[in-house]
């Protein structure tokens, strides 16, 4: 079904059909509140960039990847930019055999064509055929490898404050003194639970976060020097060293295949 709007009932009570895909495009910016349902999602992009904040953390869904979201885990989602992508809706059910826990997945070829072959189905139930497709798509959900691009949110509320303001601003520069002062915790506690919480040290955290909102700014046809400037790094060759250290691409190149996939613009 192409467009991203599907009848509420299929979401939150159907379990009929296993499997339903939605594929569309929006020039401009689109986000969802926060909610839940009861089956499971696949965030796809097939052009331009994508963000998915859940509860355990935010992940960034360039056209690369996707991001898998289990039954029941509140999320909310925001393009970033002209925008096309997919959406898979899994019942509770087939969820069983699939990741408990919310990820990023890097999209294959199969996965991709897939996806858009189900796209085109009509609403209902699905023939023989579809059930094999279905079955490729869950396939391929099961067992995609899956890549560190998300950024874990800490579970204290103090810790969970400063994240927050740090995703509203990733270019603050206040130190983690200057940050645990404004929280109302010590600076010893700060740095020993965001380790425990997140996995991260609390400078790898924020230049992991600075590098996430750096490829929306990439999106959004940002110039790299100003992105580097903008988001806080000494010089650009820095911010390129680390986003590619990061990526696996040096930024220019994320953003000429941002450009590259872009639909021409009517003369």
């Amino acid at each position: 079904m192409h467009g991203f709007s599907v009848d509420r009932h299929f979401v939150t009570e159907s379990d009929a059909p296993p499997v339903i895909v939605l594929a569309g495009s929006d020039e401009e910016e689109h986000g969802s509140e926060p909610h839940r349902h009861r089956r499971g999602q696949l965030f796809g992009s097939l052009r331009g960039l994508l963000t998915v904040t859940l509860e355990a953390g935010v992940w960034a869904v360039p056209d690369t990847h996707a991001v898998w979201v289990p039954p029941y885990h509140v999320h909310g989602a925001r393009s970033h930019g002209p925008f096309s992508g997919f959406a898979v809706y899994v019942a509770f059910d087939a969820c069983a055999t699939l990741p408990p826990t919310p990820g990023s997945l890097r999209v294959s070829g199969l996965l991709r064509e897939a996806v858009l072959r189900a796209a085109a189905w009509p609403a209902g139930g699905l023939d023989e055929r579809g059930e094999r497709i279905a079955g490729v798509i869950l396939d391929e959900i099961r067992t995609l490898p899956v890549d560190p691009l998300g950024l874990p949110l800490p579970r204290d509320a103090r810790l969970l404050r400063i994240a927050r303001a740090i995703l509203d601003d990733p270019s603050d520069k206040r130190s983690l003194e200057a940050w645990a002062a404004w929280a109302a915790i010590s600076a010893r506690s700060l740095s020993r639970r965001f380790v425990t919480e997140t996995g991260f040290t609390f400078s790898a955290w924020r230049q992991r976060a600075r590098l996430l909102h750096a490829l929306a700014l990439l999106a959004d046809g940002v110039p790299v020097t100003r992105i580097a400037l903008e988001l806080g790094y000494s010089t650009p060759s820095t911010f390129i060293a680390l986003f590619k250290r990061t990526f696996g691409a040096p930024p220019a190149a994320y953003r000429e295949r941002l450009r590259l996939s872009s639909p021409a613009k009517p003369a």
